[in-house]
């Protein structure tokens, strides 16, 4: 049998994608930014000046110094400090890492189970897609807020319990994307083929099926990464997020929000600048990609 159509992601297919998001400016500037962002948040260990998540290097007479300030023991804040003392590009850094990893995390095992359902639902049919299609229409009914919240009220706080409540919440998302592509593809002829030479279930579903669903799947990903981030922001800023000691994005922003007319705008100031050019990077690389993987997009 031969190849499915061309939406399978080979590694032609990566370099023409790489290729078109060199060209748009708009679209190299978010991939050179989000680049920059993740290089800094994964070597966080090796380039902040300070671990703030180590309580015995902290000082509270350092507590709300001002940008360029340097403490009793000769460390410049370079970004200034909140009020517990600690380093708020250190901060910075190590909350970046923290809300990337629970974005992108979250939004991969959304992910999984969104696919493996929506595959189900568009393959079966009938009573097992109404049924699926009907938890995914009430669950999509709700803010998606007031869902996490309901279930970090239950869980607790703790990175991997805003994980699973942030899963809990995008699942459907993807299983209503995959669903769509999926019932598209089916039509195709490659499928039919599949069908004809009698191969198994499984293979004509995962093999076939599923890599010529990934091309649009990707884009809603994308997108979905900066919602989760935004999201776990959210949460966090509102206090039910993640624990003090360990702060992410939104608990740096909410740590100086009764600062804020004060004088020291330094503590919510740039964390929530770093925050919007990481949400800002991520949506330009996901509109970049849904023009390229469009079909009907102006040539």
């Amino acid at each position: 049998m031969s190849e499915s159509p061309s939406l399978r992601l080979s590694q032609s297919a990566w370099l023409r994608v790489l290729h078109q998001l060199i060209k748009k400016p708009g679209s190299l500037m978010g991939l050179l930014l989000l680049v920059v962002i993740v290089i800094a948040a994964v070597l966080a260990p090796w380039i902040a000046p300070q671990n703030p998540y180590d309580l015995s290097q902290l000082d509270i007479t350092d507590g709300r110094l001002a940008p360029g300030a340097e403490s009793l023991s000769g460390m410049t804040f370079w970004l200034g400090s909140d009020d517990q003392g600690r380093d708020m590009l250190s901060a910075i850094l190590y909350g970046t890492r923290i809300s990337l990893w629970i974005g992108f995390c979250s939004s991969l095992l959304a992910l999984l189970i969104g696919t493996v359902f929506g595959i189900l639902s568009a393959w079966n049919g009938g009573r097992i897609d109404a049924f699926i299609m009907r938890i995914v229409d009430i669950q999509l009914s709700f803010p998606p807020i007031l869902i996490a919240l309901i279930l970090l009220t239950l869980f607790g706080q703790g990175a991997d319990k805003i994980i699973l409540a942030l899963v809990l919440t995008q699942w459907a998302y993807y299983t209503r994307a995959v669903r769509g592509n999926a019932m598209v593809e089916m039509r195709r002829n490659y499928i039919a083929a599949a069908h004809t030479l009698a191969l198994g279930r499984r293979r004509i579903m995962f093999r076939h099926l599923l890599p010529n669903c990934l091309s649009s799947l990707i884009v809603v990903a994308t997108l979905r990464v900066a919602y989760a981030i935004m999201l776990e922001a959210t949460l966090s800023f509102l206090g039910i997020g993640l624990p003090v000691t360990q702060p992410s994005l939104g608990l740096l922003i909410a740590n100086g929000f009764d600062y804020l007319l004060s004088g020291n705008y330094w503590i919510s100031l740039f964390p929530g600048i770093v925050l919007l050019l990481l949400i800002i990077a991520i949506n330009l690389l996901g509109d970049a990609l849904r023009d390229i993987t469009n079909p009907q997009r102006e040539s």
